[in-house]
């Protein structure tokens, strides 16, 4: 079920102002403050809305609180915007009424944060789909753009509208969105122009500086520097909190969202730099020579720049500036501008220029935004515009404004009031008058066609002859000196009353809000806002296509001598149209205030709150709604509310709601003359009547939540021992469980031990009988084996005597034997040649048979062992023994070599590409291939050459080109010559007169000493036309070289190399051959 709530729920201080008791200024603002202080910012007078700006951003405005209010009752729910916004579209959607949503403020109240608020929320809350959604896009993105143009920095509110702005926003029969109409009211031009100290020009000068590329503002002839143009106030150009650069791209963006073609943007602005370059226009004087005073242009070039942005001709716009034409009937008469009347031409054309640019703007998102269908629409209007303003210096700005704001307090007093009168008539109660200031003398003084304010200053405006302020003040104290709302000095010295506070130059008028001092001085001027026609005319004169549009009075074939329409006039003409649309609408208030002028959070301003209450008639309004009854509310709601404090009515009330409601208050012995019955709802006259059933309906409840939790309570404890005991019975029933299958377990085990025990005696008492059984059997079979044994003794023992000795030895020697051979079979050692294990003999006459049978095993398995080998591993296997007979314990080097297998081609000749050469030369299979050093006699050096044996011949080649240097057939090889030491030198001595000894005997080196010296002796045993070769193994050999013989002589001692073996020659005879000490 739906939880109901209300507004008087959970309230801080009073949500709705008419409930305030007491009810006095001091205790309003108090309650603001209270509310304030705890973050709740809106408060209701009856259906209006009072909004605090809070300086800061606050979590309620998230997409949650949109559904939260979202079809919720006004009242429902505490004070929100989006309550009122609720209650305005679903009355439009549902009721078919047309609704305006009127927001007003002082500047820096949030006037215009919360219009967005409200489109914002309709936009969430309305259809969905691609169309409605294009339309709400472009509804929302028109903020941005007339923002940029239409606000600017404020020493009051850093984002200040300086236009009025009224959006009708028009809906279809479902409530989905089909587009929208502006209309926008005076826009402060003269702001363009100057701007008072501590405020910005239009944001949109700063935007474009900031925001646009080097090449945009390249093409716009503009430069960065805020300084260089005269029309920008350079105290406050930098605003915190506030991205111009950003902004720019977003209404760059929002333009292109509401439909802006690429040149219109480009056309935007060119027209907004032709505005800053108007300011730079300076003038400086000069006489003619009839003795009268004109004006000269002092530097051109930014006059020049602005023609080429625009499309004049320079001339044209100079002589504008220079010169003016007045026209009556058939003459013309020229006349020239003075330097003071320059400048004053200059800035009226720049504010003229960007007015209308403004105005374009808004026609131009109109076009976008409107409606596509003729069909009659549904509309909703919001106002955003300037509320009441007190200046120390006040013109004529703020009295046109307070006069519109004059206007809206009287058509909301009206509408008040017909809003009570039409729902006192509608529920049936009697109305009564109540009595208000009505400020409609106030609005009649301003806008009378006759002796009114704005008549007679437009009056003095078209009167020929000399018209200054002064003239048009002495006018007002002519005409509107008895006005009770008018005083002046003049006015009040007639009546001999002295007040230095209201100067000459001045009047005050006495508003709803209080009383105003205007400064008449620049009233006529800015009235007229006049432009003088030569400069329209050279305006029209443009090539560029915007200002054409801008100019249109400038046409030459279209000229009207009639004078325009001045200001206030206009003004009071577009507040007049507004009013009447208003008028029918259903309102919606929206007033809003700032708590300080500091622009901070968490600070209210007492005085300064008080100030707007008064001028936005806040206290008048909640007297209005409490002059009859001050709480009503339907009776569906009521009785749900109160329905506790009455036990006919609670829980259920059986009945319709009115009845259940009369029951109610008959019960609660609520006095008549403080409440009535209507149609549909009731009215409670007092608020301490309200309060007091709150009283007792809260009361009532703390008595029901502790019902409530008393039988929740008992609930809980029943439930909680119902619990116990279902628990106790299972734990029982398991703990049983347990309990008889523990003895179920003792008892099968008691049983098994007996059964176990039964059948170990029954078993003894079998294997006793059986035992005594074998005894018997066994007890015969002994018995008659040694009756047989007699018998056969006695027959036999006559054979036994002669040979028993022999017999028992051979038998006895037999079985040593026969236990001896099948002992080895379990003591034999592994199959492995090398190894030398052998069991102990156990008897020495079995010393012969224990060596053979060892020399026999070993054979055998030596035998087992090599009938393994391949022919391969064979070969391999006699080369290494053959080394081993050549140089086991002759040559220090041969222990190292006995685990290195002999490879025999190291170079992989045949498969290496680098030899190729060399293969193709030996035609026999190489045996033996690897580099050795071949030593040289003069100095003992080594150098690298490719030792090649093959079955024939050895083969010495150079090892970097593969050239063959000698080969030697091996029946030419006599001896080989090498040490007993760890070193691979090794001599091939050469059998004399044979041809390869020509060169003499061959001294090499080689790491494969042992595997080359074997090779040579197995290829030359096997040679059949060689003899054995002889290896000489010997510290100290010759060796001829050529024709001379040199001893090789080896040594053991530290080499200079460190581990390795070095070779010196001592003298012509010896050489020399350190080997290092192996340790």
């Amino acid at each position: 079920m739906e939880v109901k709530t209300s507004l008087l729920d959970n309230m801080i201080g009073v949500g709705d102002m008419v409930l305030l008791e007491p009810l006095s200024e001091d205790s309003f603002i108090e309650n603001l403050r209270n509310r304030f202080d705890h973050n709740e910012i809106y408060t209701y007078i009856g259906s209006v809305v009072i909004s605090m700006n809070p300086y800061r951003s606050l979590p309620i405005f998230t997409p949650d609180k949109v559904e939260e209010y979202r079809n919720r009752n006004f009242y429902e729910l505490s004070p929100h915007i989006y309550a009122l916004a609720d209650e305005a579209y679903r009355s439009l959607r549902d009721q078919d009424k047309d609704q305006c949503i009127l927001i007003t403020g002082e500047s820096g109240a949030g006037k215009t944060e919360a219009s967005k608020l409200v489109m914002s929320y309709v936009a969430a809350v309305c259809g969905k789909g691609q169309e409605v959604n294009k339309v709400k896009e472009q509804l929302l993105q028109s903020n941005p753009v007339l923002e940029a143009f239409g606000n600017a920095k404020t020493v009051r509110n850093d984002n200040s509208s300086r236009f009025g702005k009224y959006m009708d926003i028009e809906f279809d029969f479902k409530g989905d969105p089909l587009g929208g109409v502006i209309s926008n009211y005076l826009l402060e031009k003269s702001r363009v122009v100057k701007q008072p100290r501590g405020e910005r020009n239009f944001h949109v000068f700063y935007q474009l500086l900031s925001g646009a590329s080097d090449d945009t503002l390249k093409k716009l002839k503009l430069d960065r520097d805020f300084s260089k143009y005269n029309y920008l106030s350079l105290d406050s150009a930098a605003v915190n909190g506030l991205d111009d650069a950003a902004n720019f791209r977003t209404v760059r963006n929002a333009m292109q969202i509401v439909g802006f073609m690429e040149d219109e943007v480009q056309s935007v602005l060119e027209l907004v730099a032709a505005v800053l370059k108007l300011g730079n226009i300076e003038f400086k004087p000069e006489s003619r020579c009839n003795g009268s005073d004109e004006s000269r242009i002092k530097d051109k070039n930014d006059l020049k720049e602005m023609c080429e942005l625009l499309g004049i001709e320079q001339s044209v716009l100079e002589r504008a500036f220079s010169y003016r034409t007045v026209e009556a009937k058939l003459e013309k008469v020229s006349t020239t501008l003075n330097v003071s009347q320059a400048y004053y031409a200059r800035d009226a054309l720049a504010k003229n220029l960007y007015s209308r640019l403004f105005s374009w703007l808004v026609t131009r998102i109109n076009e976008s935004i409107k409606a596509q269908t003729k069909a009659r629409h549904k509309v909703m209007g919001v106002l955003d515009i300037y509320g009441f303003e007190i200046f120390e210096e006040n013109s004529f700005e703020q009295f046109i404004i307070n006069y519109c704001n004059e206007k809206l307090q009287q058509i909301f007093i009206e509408l008040t009031l017909r809003e009570e009168q039409e729902e006192y008539i509608r529920e049936g109660i009697e109305w009564t008058n109540i009595e208000y200031f009505n400020n409609a003398v106030i609005c009649d003084l301003i806008e009378n066609h006759q002796n009114g304010i704005l008549a007679m200053l437009d009056e003095e405006c078209l009167r020929p002859g000399t018209v200054t302020d002064e003239t048009f003040l002495d006018k007002l104290n002519t005409i509107c000196a008895e006005h009770q709302h008018f005083e002046s000095r003049l006015s009040k010295n007639s009546k001999f009353i002295t007040d230095h506070s209201l100067p000459h130059n001045c009047f005050r008028i006495q508003h709803y809000a209080g009383k105003v001092l205007y400064r008449a001085e620049g009233f006529v001027d800015k009235n007229n806002d006049l432009l003088y026609r030569d400069l329209s005319q050279a305006m029209y004169k443009a090539n560029h296509s915007l200002i054409k549009q801008l100019f249109p009075e400038g046409n030459p074939a279209k000229v009207n001598l009639k004078r325009p329409p001045t200001a206030g006039f206009q003004f009071k003409a577009s507040v007049g149209t507004l009013m009447r649309n208003l008028q029918t609408k259903n309102p919606n208030y929206i007033r809003c205030i700032k708590p300080n002028d500091k622009k901070a959070s968490h600070i209210f301003t007492d005085s300064l709150v008080c100030h707007q209450v008064r001028y936005l008639g806040l206290m008048e309004n909640v007297r209005v709604r409490r002059a009859g009854y001050a709480f009503r509310q339907a009776y569906e709601p009521c009785l749900e509310r109160y329905k506790m404090l009455c036990k006919q009515t609670w829980p259920h009330w059986r009945g319709p709601a009115r009845k259940g409601v009369e029951v109610l208050m008959a019960d609660l012995q609520v006095p008549t003359e403080e409440f009535s019955y209507g149609r549909s709802k009731i009215f409670i006259r007092n608020p301490r009547t309200l309060f007091s059933l709150e009283e007792r309906r809260r009361q009532c409840l703390q008595d029901l939540a502790t019902l409530i939790q008393k039988i929740y309570r008992g609930w809980k404890c029943r439930c909680h021992f119902l619990l116990l005991k279902k628990s106790q019975i299972v734990v029982s029933a398991w703990y049983r469980r347990y309990a008889q299958q523990k003895k179920y377990q003792k008892i099968k085990s008691a049983t098994t031990v007996v059964q176990s025990y039964t059948r170990g005696w029954q078993a003894r008492k079998l294997l006793r009988e059986l035992k005594y059984q074998k005894r018997c059997k066994e007890a015969v079979t002994t018995i008659a084996a040694f009756w047989h044994g007699t018998q056969v003794r006695r027959e036999y023992r006559k054979f036994f005597r002669a040979n028993a000795g022999k017999k028992i030895y051979d038998f006895t020697i037999q079985r040593i034997i026969q236990k001896y051979l099948l002992g080895m079979k379990s003591t034999i050692p592994s199959m492995s040649p090398i190894d030398k294990s052998w069991p102990a003999r156990p008897y020495r006459f079995l010393d012969g048979v224990h060596t053979e049978l060892r020399r026999i095993f070993h054979h055998w398995r030596c035998k087992k062992y090599r009938s393994q080998f391949t022919e391969e591993t064979k070969a391999v296997y006699e080369e290494k023994l053959e080394a081993s007979e050549i140089f086991k314990d002759k040559k220090a080097l041969y222990p190292s070599s006995v685990s290195q297998p002999f490879k025999g081609d190291y170079l992989e000749i045949s498969k290496n590409p680098k030899y190729q050469k060399l293969n193709s030369a030996v035609d026999e299979k190489v045996l033996l291939a690897d580099v050795v050093n071949k030593i040289n006699r003069a100095n003992g050096k080594g150098t690298a050459r490719i030792f090649l044996l093959t079955k024939n011949s050895v083969v010495l080649a150079d090892q970097k080109t593969g050239q063959v240097k000698a080969s030697v057939p091996l029946p030419d090889l006599t001896s080989v010559s090498v040490s007993t030491q760890s070193d691979g030198f090794f001599a091939l001595k050469l059998k004399e007169g044979s041809a390869s000894a020509i060169k003499g005997d061959f001294l090499l080196s080689s790491e494969h000493l042992i595997e080359i010296i074997t090779k040579l002796h197995r290829t030359g045993a096997t040679a059949a036309d060689s003899e054995q070769l002889n290896i000489d193994i010997s510290d100290e050999f010759l060796v001829q070289f050529k024709q001379d013989k040199v001893c090789v002589k080896f040594i053991q001692g530290a080499s200079k190399n460190g581990n390795s073996v070095s070779c010196k020659r001592k003298n012509n005879r010896l050489l020399e051959v350190s080997v290092p000490t192996s340790t």
